[in-house]
């Protein structure tokens, strides 16, 4: 896949060819059996390529061709495993987060980061009520609000991020898996060939049962957040007994049922020296990756700054899980976009983690990472709350738009701050002047919680902290000349 988004980058990079990819974009009706699509050429190009069947009009099936012709040119090109690529086309869900990169390509031309005409992830807070009562929820969850939407809205909804293309939908909350509307939902968007995910404190999923239901719905991806490999401590970050049992028991349940599974773990002053025993846990689980939370002081949170890491601990957090990566036989990253700077530097240049979820030393991957890495907020993703509001990140509570007044698609395409927010040569100070600021940015949401501003220096880094402390000399200086 890297191979054919390389390629396909580098055939589409001039005005002449990006006109062709834009009448790709035409909708056209196809039939598989007997069920009729109404999608993008460009679909069900990388449909049949994956092996469908289909039956187009005559010009669509030429245009079908021609495209599936340059794909296989742009893979070969770069001496890429075309059968892995179509064993990949094969997932929905990839098609339409490829289609979505063509039509960034298309509408933009290359850009650095990416544009792209909708997120490849929305993170859909479901519901504010919860069974916890978690020291960091960045929600203050506890009851549901009273204007959540409605079951029908949520439905229009699930039609309007179809329309728009976005490739995947992470339910979260609150804990989604307690509202009655959950199940539905799960089916709604996966019969649309949407990756449908869930984050969770695994309460309801210790139930083998229901979470067989939620994977027979559709669910693909069950994430259950863990904070401690001693459930006493767990226990009391989540202020409920017995919490730690039952995420390890879900987590337990996802491995059984062969659901694909990750820990979630919020590093704080807490947990900072558990790291070999959470991964021990992990690895006795038996979990497909673990993935190791920034805190960001936001909601509840807010309330609890000082478990917040100092930049000299997250640094050596990130390099600890970069060199554990290498040991254990499962898939470790990080939501700090940091990250992707650790793993390059201490690669020597030859891995990077251009996404939160994957770290590899592919050539074309490292290649692609300042196309689509570091900080995503409003731009490969954004944050739906219960009631509607859109905003960039669900630990970024800035809101730019309410779906029961805009279309999704009408807020992704006009909202000023998003519009900044895929500028990085708009972001400041030392974020700003960072030769890393294209594979990493900094975190969006703590630059905005500590400092009031989504486009700030975020006060996590260590670089930014040495940047800081450059310029603190420099300052005094001039102060004493005046």
């Amino acid at each position: 896949m890297g191979a054919l988004l390389a390629g396909v980058r580098i055939l589409f990079g001039n005005p002449v060819t990006r006109s062709l990819l834009r009448l790709s974009l035409k909708e056209y009706k196809c039939t598989s059996g007997v069920e009729e699509r109404e999608k993008s050429l460009l679909y069900h190009a990388l449909s049949q390529l994956a092996g469908e069947s289909l039956s187009c009009p005559i010009t669509a099936r030429f245009a079908s061709w021609l495209i599936r012709s340059t794909i296989r040119f742009g893979v070969w090109m770069l001496k890429g495993d075309m059968k892995a690529a179509r064993e990949s086309l094969s997932d929905p869900a990839v098609r339409r987060g490829v289609t979505l990169v063509f039509k960034g390509l298309a509408l933009y031309g290359p850009t650095v980061p990416q544009k792209m005409p909708a997120p490849f992830l929305i993170v859909w807070n479901f519901t504010n009520m919860c069974n916890l009562r978690c020291m960091h929820c960045y929600q203050r969850a506890d009851k549901p609000r009273p204007d959540e939407l409605t079951l029908e809205e949520k439905l229009d909804l699930v039609d309007q991020l179809d329309r728009a293309g976005v490739a995947a939908v992470a339910l979260s909350g609150g804990e989604p898996t307690i509202h009655p509307h959950f199940l539905r939902i799960v089916s709604e968007l996966s019969s649309r060939g949407i990756y449908t995910a869930v984050a969770t404190n695994g309460t309801r999923f210790a139930n083998i049962d229901f979470l067989k239901k939620a994977k027979e719905a559709g669910l693909r991806y069950v994430e259950v957040s863990v904070d401690s490999a001693k459930p006493e401590i767990h226990d009391k970050f989540r202020r409920v007994p017995g919490a730690w049992r039952l995420a390890v028991k879900a987590l337990e349940n996802a491995v059984k049922l062969g659901v694909n599974n990750g820990m979630a773990v919020t590093i704080t002053k807490m947990n900072l020296h558990e790291i070999d025993d959470i991964l021990d846990l992990a690895e006795s689980i038996g979990v497909n990756r673990v993935i190791f939370f920034n805190f960001i002081p936001v909601g509840r949170g807010e309330e609890n700054r000082h478990l917040d890491l100092t930049p000299e601990e997250r640094e050596e957090v990130l390099r600890k899980l970069y060199k554990e990566h290498q040991k254990r036989k499962f898939e470790i990253a990080s939501t700090a976009p940091q990250f992707g700077r650790v793993a390059l530097q201490l690669s020597g240049g030859e891995e990077i983690a251009p996404t939160h979820f994957y770290l590899g030393g592919d050539k074309i991957v490292a290649a692609l990472a300042e196309f689509i890495g570091g900080c995503g907020a409003g731009r490969i993703y954004a944050a739906i709350q219960p009631n509607g509001d859109v905003t960039p990140c669900v630990f970024l509570p800035i809101v730019v738009g309410n779906i029961r007044k805009k279309t999704f698609s009408e807020i992704w395409e006009t909202s000023e701050l998003f519009q900044k927010l895929r500028d990085r040569e708009l972001l400041k100070g030392a974020c700003g002047s960072c030769p890393y600021k294209y594979i990493c940015g900094g975190c969006r949401a703590r630059a905005y919680a500590y400092y009031g501003d989504p486009l700030a220096p975020d006060p996590g880094c260590i670089l930014v902290k040495k940047a800081e402390e450059l310029k603190a000399p420099v300052a005094q200086i001039l102060q004493a000349r005046r």
